[in-house]
C-alpha cells in the first residue's frame, strides 16, 4: 500500500524551520539546508556543553594561581597546602574568594604556609 506522507512531512519540516528561525540566507526557510545548519548547531552545543566545564576549571585555576603568588606561593604549592591544612575549599569557591576577598585569601594563604612548614 502506497504511504502519502502530507500531513506528517508537513510538521516534521515546519518543526525544522521553526528551529532554524533566524537563521541568515536560505538556511532558515530551504528545509534541507535548515536541516544540515539545525544539526550542525546540535552538534556544536552538545560539544561546548562538555568544553564549558574546561573553560571555567581553567579560569579558576588561573584565579587562584594569581592570587596565590601574590601570597608568595605557587598554584602547585597553594593546592597542596590545603589539603595539609585540611581545608575543603573547591577550586571554584577558592577563585570566588581570590576575586573578590583579598584578605579572606591571604588568610587562607597563610593557613596554607603554616601546613608547609609543619
Amino acid at each position: 500500500m502506497r504511504v502519502k506522507r502530507g500531513v506528517v512531512r508537513r510538521r516534521r519540516h515546519n518543526k525544522m524551520l521553526k528551529l532554524a528561525s533566524g537563521y541568515r540566507g536560505r538556511r532558515n526557510g530551504c528545509f534541507k539546508l535548515a536541516k544540515l545548519s539545525v544539526e550542525h548547531g546540535w552538534r556544536y552545543a552538545y560539544r561546548d556543553r562538555k568544553a564549558k566545564k574546561r573553560d571555567f576549571r581553567s579560569l579558576w585555576i588561573m584565579r587562584i594561581n594569581a592570587a596565590a603568588r601574590l601570597c608568595g606561593l605557587s598554584y602547585s604549592q597553594f593546592m597542596h597546602g590545603l589539603t595539609l591544612a585540611n581545608i575543603e575549599l573547591d577550586r571554584k569557591a577558592l577563585a570566588e574568594v581570590a576575586a573578590t576577598d583579598a584578605t579572606g585569601f591571604s588568610a587562607i594563604a597563610d593557613r596554607v604556609k603554616s601546613a608547609l612548614a609543619a
